[in-house]
């Protein structure tokens, strides 16, 4: 169900993280074509060079490609280019930016300009979760046609116990075959 489908992976500054290298292998393992966007923030939680390896694709960050060529990314191409974007984890920054239309880096640029369906798959500490400047900028994304693919309970980086966890790969990874599934009319095996 996946198998052909662009997708562009954006993962934002969360201990979550880690989790994006095992998305992106079943991702791969589906047969998609798997274009990783990293924040900056990100970086300090997963390597660029974990998750190039894993998609088999550089890791785009940055609008500019050097700065010693004026070579750039494309934002534009890369929202036109996919078939969905996923957002995963998607911090509360992340998903104020998206909602307020902030686009101060590349992934917030992509998702300004993104065709395609979005899921945003949130991560963040049972606080910052229910706070209502999060719960609203939720709302609001929902409103713009996204798809929030919800947080999960359980232990927190924190050490606190509440919803807040990123979902499992593989839930997302089922949340894509079902909204495949659903666009293309055929049932999913």
């Amino acid at each position: 169900m996946l198998r052909h489908k662009k997708i562009l992976l954006g993962v934002c500054g969360s201990i979550a993280a880690y989790k994006a290298a095992y998305l992106t292998r079943l991702l791969v393992k589906e047969e998609a074509e798997v274009q990783v966007i990293l924040t900056s923030s990100a970086s300090a939680f997963i390597t660029p060079l974990t998750l190039a390896t894993l998609s088999k694709k550089p890791v785009l960050s940055e609008f500019t490609k050097s700065d010693q060529t004026g070579e750039w990314h494309n934002h534009v191409a890369l929202g036109l280019w996919a078939d969905v974007l996923v957002v995963a984890p998607a911090s509360a920054n992340s998903i104020a930016k998206f909602a307020n239309g902030f686009c101060d880096n590349l992934l917030s640029a992509v998702y300004l300009s993104a065709r395609c369906p979005v899921f945003l798959a949130p991560a963040m500490d049972l606080d910052m979760y229910v706070h209502p400047a999060v719960k609203s900028n939720i709302a609001k994304l929902q409103t713009f046609g996204n798809h929030l693919i919800e947080a999960g309970y359980g232990e927190l980086a924190s050490g606190l116990v509440g919803q807040g966890r990123m979902a499992e790969p593989e839930e997302i990874i089922h949340v894509l075959k079902q909204h495949f599934q659903k666009t293309s009319g055929t049932r999913l095996a």
